[in-house]
């Protein structure tokens, strides 16, 4: 049995990490509560946008095949309106030949003590990119992926931390525009988002979503569907379809992109919160015992020294 001086020790020091737990689980609770703000004003935005494109997408599909050409916008260069129309979410992760290249963007967080968080995250991403034949190019957002990329084997094509670390639209944009660029050029013929998507406080949900070529989400297709079955409207469009996608494509893309961040950041405090949570409960059960075990002992000793007192004046 440890001595009273020991465990009065580990008393202290399970009170101290039990300070600290409970101020990081404040902490990542406001930080949560304002990640979660920004993440739910930006879905319904982002939502409408995919949501008209889809709605636009057969009539200018109807179209370029009634004129016989293809949009203006570089990004119809690529197959556009098939996703639009027929996207498959079990083949987004369908090996491309090998003389295509996919670029794998991985979003973590720059520190740990968040659980799973980093971990489900890691596996996900290598699990995307060993799926991938030929050339694969890694963006790692987050020093713990860009680590845990790293250490598998696999070099980062740039440093992207600042991206989670501080989350802003102007940032976002920048890699956004960088990579669309690319696959405007022909430099890459697919674009895959690796990160944990919040879906509440207590589940995130690592996914792997395609990016590039746009392919148009099952719920922005499904509240099409559900419009054309209740309505039966008939947009009139000004100015033609064409245009309106050309204009509105590249924003969807960019606030994809950045719902993604933002995505992956809100996750990252809801499991820190949890985690902080954890952490601290398992601290104040751990500290009962250990009062529990010193008051036993000091009970023990005051019981002995009091039966010394007897034997000795007997």
């Amino acid at each position: 049995m440890a001595s009273l001086r020991e465990i009065k020790d580990r008393i202290g020091s399970v009170r101290s990490t039990l300070k600290i737990t409970s101020a990081m689980k404040l902490v990542a609770s406001a930080k949560l509560r304002k990640a979660q703000r920004a993440i739910e004003a930006m879905r319904p935005y982002e939502r409408t946008l995919a949501e008209i494109l889809a709605a636009i997408g057969p009539a200018a599909e109807s179209s370029r095949r009634a004129a016989g050409n293809y949009f203006s916008d570089k990004f119809a260069e690529k197959p556009i309106s098939a996703p639009l129309s027929a996207a498959d979410p079990g083949k987004l992760l369908s090996s491309p030949s090998a003389t295509e290249r996919t670029a794998v963007v991985a979003i973590a967080s720059n520190s740990s003590l968040c659980g799973g968080f980093n971990g489900n995250a890691v596996r996900k991403a290598l699990e995307t990119i060993r799926s991938c034949e030929g050339e694969v190019e890694v963006y790692p957002v987050g020093r713990k992926m860009a680590d845990g990329l790293r250490r598998a084997g696999y070099a980062a094509q740039g440093d992207w931390n600042d991206l989670i670390g501080h989350p802003s639209y102007e940032k976002s944009v920048a890699l956004a525009r960088s990579l669309s660029e690319r696959f405007e050029a022909g430099e890459l013929s697919r674009v895959v988002l690796v990160y944990n998507r919040f879906r509440s406080a207590s589940s995130q949900e690592p996914v792997a979503e395609q990016y590039l070529p746009f392919a148009a989400t099952e719920g922005a297709k499904d509240e099409i569907l559900r419009q054309d079955q209740e309505d039966k409207v008939e947009y009139i469009l000004e100015p033609d379809a064409e245009a309106l996608i050309a204009q509105l494509l590249p924003q969807v893309m960019m606030l994809k992109f950045h719902a993604a961040i933002l995505d992956s950041a809100a996750a990252e405090q809801a499991a820190r919160t949890i985690a902080m949570q954890t952490a601290s409960d398992n601290a104040e059960d751990l500290l009962g015992e250990l009062t529990l075990e010193y008051n036993k002992g000091r009970q023990q000793k005051i019981t002995s020294e009091i039966l010394d007192l007897l034997g000795g004046a007997q």
